[in-house]
């Protein structure tokens, strides 16, 4: 009888399974108990590749048991002896296979050649699969799908800004459903091809990009059960499609080279970055994106980079020796993301950093702390913000030495970013440092509302001691406590009061700010 050895993407994908069931392995079938015991360990830890690596492995043996095919195949489990990094697995079933004259079984096309190179007899068990299970459940117009163990599918209908969310079948999905719709997944993977890739692996989560679906799929115990959501980008538009004025478009293709894409989740932003991308390659500039994952849908020509794949260090290496005209950071995070995003543009390469925000300004903040203020012209200088898949707001930022509005000595001119509406040139908010605060002022007049007697009273009294309490104005903006004291007072309570400030702020749960009346 003949003897086979499997690897494991031949156990993982479930073809290892389908293989005994449909008479293709007949004989003994050694497991490599290496295998098996870092399956084992993947699931104790909730890391969903181990957790169905496992299940495959019970329901073979179970396959076997009551479909009576003991008599044809008969399972053993072997040892090669010591302990196996990840990297050595497939290697050693390889090396068992030539050894002990077995037929090596997998659905690797890498392995398959590996084992074809070394004289090992191969069963290849690979299959391309046109259409994966997971893209059946978006009919039209479904923008996202959500499954969840026990529940039916559920999925957003519509466009940005005007979806519905619905139910799209009246079944729960079981357990088993949805780890056949995880391993093939992971199965597509594993095989040679840019259309599938597991972008994200994590003890308990997987986010792979399949095509131009971006699906994230959370094991319990991080979730308490197994779910598994799905998003594509529904429309995909140039940048003439956005009606822009034309100075904005002159903007875009001649002076902005720190440009910010800013925005809520879902408000398009994404969309936007991926049709500036086309717009820059359309004018013979060489582009290339940052992706975490990568789920643009580009032109070839566009090089797209991953941030999981690659370290920080090496795509700052890469693309500073590469030299783009553009850079397409898409969703800049932590604080590593946007030291790339600096470093790179103060080397001259000019970048288009997607970040979320809830209001233009919220953008510019993020990097306010975390650089020099008086580097902040020089990296960004152009914010645009999104909202339901339109432009909504264009900024330009420049910086002059000045005095601060509302200040009126002369000896208190400092430099101060400036940040326009771009289109009409009128200057909604004025950046500068006084002390040892940034201070972010909106120039136009916002919604006020005194804030409660209580906080008033505790403000006044944090702060007595510096101002007199009839020279302190407190006013509410969206939930901020603004505190305004004259100028000759700013200086000590900035260096004085912010302690106390700090500590009624922990208190009360609301934040300060501290302004020159």
């Amino acid at each position: 009888m003949d003897k086979y050895v499997a690897d494991t993407s031949a156990i993982l994908d479930g073809s290892l399974k389908e293989a005994v069931v449909g008479g293709r392995v007949r004989g003994t079938l050694f497991l490599l108990s290496e295998v098996v015991e870092h399956f084992a360990s993947l699931a104790r830890r909730g890391d969903g590749v181990g957790i169905v690596a496992m299940e495959e492995l019970r329901d073979l043996h179970e396959v076997v048991e009551k479909l009576g095919l003991s008599d044809f195949v008969k399972i053993e489990t072997v040892s090669v002896g010591r302990r196996l990094d990840d990297g050595e697995l497939d290697v050693y079933a390889r090396r068992f296979a030539k050894e002990n004259g077995c037929i090596y079984v997998t659905s690797d096309e890498l392995a398959r050649d590996a084992a074809a190179v070394q004289g090992i007899p191969v069963l290849y068990l690979g299959k391309p699969r046109e259409t994966l299970t997971i893209e059946k459940f978006f009919g039209k117009d479904v923008m996202s799908v959500h499954l969840k163990e026990g529940l039916p599918p559920f999925g957003k209908v519509g466009r940005p800004g005007n979806w519905r969310f619905v139910q799209l079948s009246p079944e729960p999905l079981t357990r088993q459903q949805l780890d056949a719709i995880v391993r093939e997944l992971v199965s597509e993977a594993s095989r040679l091809g840019p259309r599938t890739k597991i972008e994200i692996r994590r003890p308990h989560s997987l986010i792979i990009q399949h095509k131009d679906f971006r699906i994230v799929v959370v094991f319990p115990p991080v979730s308490e059960r197994l779910e598994i959501t799905a998003t594509r980008p529904v429309v995909r538009k140039s940048i003439e499609d956005y009606g822009l004025d034309p100075r904005v478009l002159e903007r875009l293709e001649k002076s902005a080279e720190g440009i910010l894409i800013a925005g809520a989740p879902g408000a398009g932003k994404t969309t936007f970055a991926q049709a500036l991308a086309e717009f820059y390659l359309s004018k013979g500039k060489i582009v290339k994106t940052v992706e975490s994952p990568r789920d643009m849908t580009l032109s070839p020509p566009i090089t797209q980079l991953s941030k999981n794949l690659a370290t920080s260090e090496e795509i700052h290496d890469i693309l500073l020796l590469s030299r783009p005209d553009y850079t397409i950071f898409d969703e800049m995070r932590d604080t590593a993301d946007f030291q790339l995003y600096v470093d790179l543009r103060l080397a001259g390469v000019g970048m288009v950093g997607v970040v979320h925000a809830t209001s233009p300004i919220d953008a510019i903040q993020r990097f306010i702390r975390r650089v020099e203020l008086g580097m902040i012209p020089s990296i960004i200088d152009t914010v645009i913000f999104m909202k339901d898949g339109e432009v909504k707001k264009v900024y330009a930022l420049s910086m002059v030495v000045k005095v601060p509005a509302g200040m009126r000595e002369e000896d208190l001119a400092r430099p101060v970013i400036l940040v326009k509406d771009f289109l009409t040139g009128e200057v909604e908010y004025e950046i500068y440092v006084f002390g040892e605060e940034t201070f972010v002022v909106p120039m136009k007049k916002v919604e006020e509302r005194a804030p409660s007697r209580r906080i008033y009273s505790m403000v006044v009294s944090a702060l007595k001691r510096y101002v007199p309490p009839s020279e302190i104005k407190l006013e509410e903006r969206d939930g901020l406590i603004v505190i305004k004291v004259p100028e000759e007072y700013l200086g000590v309570v900035l260096s004085r009061g912010v302690t106390k400030l700090e500590k009624l702020r922990r208190k009360l749960s609301v934040d300060f700010r501290i302004e020159p009346r």
